[in-house]
């Protein structure tokens, strides 16, 4: 059983567990539009008036949540690290070409 305006954890695993293959172009817009409705309505809902099993569902999509953010930031870290080290070795490489280029500038 839900809150009143909530949805149902029975809904929310049957979502989850089906494959997008699977649903509707529909489905898949209603699903979007009433999971970030649910997510609005478990924010702003206080805790003692959850039922357990809404504080057990917003528990667990908070931990995903959470998860799904750091995992951006790791990923976000990664390729800035990655784009330091092309733009380190871009700078070294053009360093080297005007060495080069400078020392045979000077023999002739």
């Amino acid at each position: 059983m839900s809150d009143l305006g909530r949805k149902s954890v029975g809904d929310q695993v049957s979502q989850t567990v089906t494959p997008d293959s699977q649903k509707s172009t529909l489905d898949k817009a209603s699903e979007s539009v009433t999971s970030a409705g649910d997510k609005v309505a478990g924010s702003v809902q206080p805790g003692d008036s959850k039922s357990t099993s809404q504080k057990l569902s917003d528990s667990t999509r908070s931990g995903g949540d959470d998860a799904s953010d750091s995992s951006k930031g790791y990923l976000q870290s990664a390729q800035e690290g990655l784009s330091n080290a092309a733009g380190s070795v871009s700078n070294a490489l053009g360093d080297l070409a005007n060495k080069i280029s400078n020392s045979t500038g000077d023999k002739s």
